[in-house]
């Protein structure tokens, strides 16, 4: 199903819906492409995060997918409106995080941001570090808004699915721990006594969500 935004936010949405209960989890997913908004090319990223959390996330959920052009105002706006209107509880944006004149993603989310969360980027930088030593011009950043976590992911579907679900030995143990292992935690520590947050749960054999045993639920 296709539905389209206020034009002065100008993105062109996709809504979608992930299992057949009343969704209690909100994600906003967010691609980043000059060429891919004006289709010089097909987007790969927002295909590629939604199978990867189709596979990894087992709560309900509620997709609401963005596919924008890297302007730095264009995506703090779109931000702010997954956030304030739409009452996202996790944003998960891809594209734009390099060191080129056009990457200003991270500036973007910067400007909308509560907190600082600086481990996440430090993570996927960790991670890609295994592959390719230009993961150093990787400048990806997270960052609270109000009840909302926003991530910045890396371009690439493959890059994507790494750093989030981490690096594992040919048994499937955990060598590198991806940075989604910690999401359901975060949100869980953004709750207030007025606004509760939904229980993210995980397939653990594609990351394992790790919450200190007092905040995990049983049952």
């Amino acid at each position: 199903m296709l539905s389209y935004p206020l034009r002065h936010i100008n993105p062109k949405i996709i809504h979608m819906t992930i299992h057949t209960q009343i969704p209690s989890l909100k994600i906003g997913l967010v691609s980043i492409s000059d060429r891919a908004y004006n289709g010089v090319y097909q987007d790969q990223g927002i295909p590629a995060l939604k199978a990867w959390l189709d596979l990894a996330v087992t709560s309900p959920m509620d997709i609401i997918a963005r596919l924008i052009p890297d302007e730095q105002d264009e995506i703090s706006n779109t931000l702010i409106d997954l956030v304030d209107v739409e009452s996202c509880h996790l944003i998960l944006t891809t594209g734009g995080t390099g060191p080129s004149l056009r990457d200003i993603t991270p500036e973007a989310t910067m400007a909308v941001a509560d907190k600082d969360m600086p481990g996440f980027g430090e993570q996927m930088r960790q991670i890609s570090l295994n592959f390719v030593p230009t993961a150093i011009l990787s400048r990806q950043v997270a960052v609270i808004r109000k009840q909302c976590l926003i991530i910045n992911l890396p371009g690439q579907p493959k890059a994507i699915a790494q750093t989030l679900e981490g690096l594992k030995d040919a048994d499937g143990n955990i060598t590198v721990s991806g940075i989604f292992a910690a999401v359901p935690y975060c949100l869980d520590l953004l709750a207030t006594e007025d606004i509760s947050m939904p229980y993210l749960e995980t397939n653990p054999t594609i990351v394992r969500a790790f919450r200190p045993k007092s905040a995990t639920k049983t049952g």
